[in-house]
């Protein structure tokens, strides 16, 4: 049986600024204070990035806002988080971010069943054409839908 998920969190700006090339699943290690402030929907992924360090894989930038009724048992917002994942995806992540010159950004943190998870986007970089490209697709397909709906009324 597959276990529900439910999103907590999407960055909508990696959609914007990448090219998502490909994308992998990962737990993250987290405190109970930060678990509960999660529940709330305190969490922002806006300008966060992973980065792979002595073979661990880390979060950075990730702000998870400090737990209402968590007093001395809060840990920093900003702190830097571990990733978990095998070893072997981590060092093949690595390899690709450092000969091809891509990104690890995480795209959303979600509850897999009772554990938080967050899918990485393993990400090229857009340049400025490529985001007018796709903003005029976007208005190209939104006029068609509008013109579609005329035609069908």
């Amino acid at each position: 049986m597959e276990k529900a998920t439910k999103t907590i969190a999407t960055n909508k700006n990696a959609y914007h600024e990448y090219f998502v090339v490909e994308s992998f699943e990962a737990g993250i290690e987290l405190t109970g204070t930060e678990i509960k402030s999660i529940r709330q929907g305190g969490v922002n992924l806006k300008d966060a990035w992973c980065s792979v360090d002595d073979g661990q894989m880390l979060i950075k930038q990730m702000h998870i806002s400090p737990y209402d009724h968590g007093n001395i048992f809060n840990k920093d917002p900003m702190r830097v988080r571990r990733l978990l994942m095998h070893k072997r995806e981590i060092m093949r992540l690595f390899g690709l971010v450092k000969q091809q010159g891509l990104a690890l950004i995480p795209l959303s943190l979600y509850f897999k069943g009772s554990l938080v998870k967050v899918q990485l986007g393993l990400c090229k970089g857009k340049k400025l054409y490529d985001k007018r490209a796709v903003a005029a697709e976007k208005s190209a397909n939104r006029d068609m839908q509008r013109a579609m709906k005329e035609q069908n009324r």
